[in-house]
């Protein structure tokens, strides 16, 4: 992954963010519900964009201190404008790069692992900078996201979305089980329709989920955007979407 496009492309539509990002919403209300532990009390958030699974923490676990970082400053900004006054310490980094000078007893993510480079590696940090028995449980696209665009796409152009390479399932189970016990997993399958495939295109843009595009460089030309579209529709009779989501837990031995 490019990180410094990645950055750019979540930074330049940064105030765009919330109105498309339905999807992150929803898994991210399915990762806070699963957290029963009650009792957290130092909490890092990685990847918290512009703030809306900081606020379910902070919502849930109100007497902890709370530190969220994200790469992108325009995240960061639209988060802290949120999120002013309810006690959290934001921070621009790479969260592949930060070394956390505590120990925390919840480290916790909501759909922004999938675009890191070395996620066995980061995992490995994050065990370290757990407190013993704390815990790590974050969302994560798998490949299967956006498998209909995807296949559209291949049938009328030789390339791919970044979804493709992303993570599987067992993949994600041996990594936690390298690290952490009690290790669990569970899949969620979400589904949107669109009018379009513009439409779909533009959810995807100012939503920051294409990460560094297509796997090669392709103009989309008004005739492209015509014969993927109609590949689609033929292949699935309508404009439709999945977002594979895996939720996983982990606590440090």
């Amino acid at each position: 992954m490019d990180k410094s496009n990645i950055a750019h492309n979540f930074s330049r539509y940064a105030h765009l963010y919330d109105k498309y990002a339905g999807v992150q919403n929803q898994a991210a209300l399915e990762l806070v519900s699963s957290l029963k532990n009650n009792n957290f009390s130092k909490i890092l958030e990685l990847g918290c964009g512009t703030g809306n699974y900081t606020l379910m923490l902070r919502e849930k676990f109100r007497d902890a201190r709370i530190k969220a970082l994200d790469i992108s400053e325009e995240m960061i900004s639209v988060a802290q404008n949120k999120l002013k006054h309810k006690n959290i310490e934001f921070m621009v980094a790479d969260v592949e790069k930060i070394i956390p000078d505590q120990d925390f007893d919840l480290i916790t993510s909501n759909a922004c692992f999938q675009w890191l480079n070395d996620l066995a590696k980061a995992l490995r940090g994050y065990a370290k900078s757990l407190q013993k028995g704390g815990v790590v449980c974050f969302s994560i696209f798998g490949p299967d996201t956006f498998c209909e665009l995807n296949t559209a796409l291949k049938s009328v152009e030789e390339s791919r979305l970044d979804a493709a390479y992303f993570c599987n399932r067992d993949s994600l189970k041996a990594m936690l089980k390298d690290n952490f016990k009690s290790v669990k997993i569970n899949e969620v399958c979400y589904k949107e329709s669109f009018g379009s495939l513009k439409g779909l295109l533009e959810k995807i843009k100012y939503s920051g989920i294409r990460g560094n595009g297509l796997s090669k460089k392709v103009y989309f030309s008004r005739g492209l955007l015509e014969r993927w579209e109609k590949a689609y529709l033929d292949r699935f009779q309508e404009i439709g979407v999945t977002y594979q989501v895996f939720f996983c837990r982990g606590e440090k031995r």
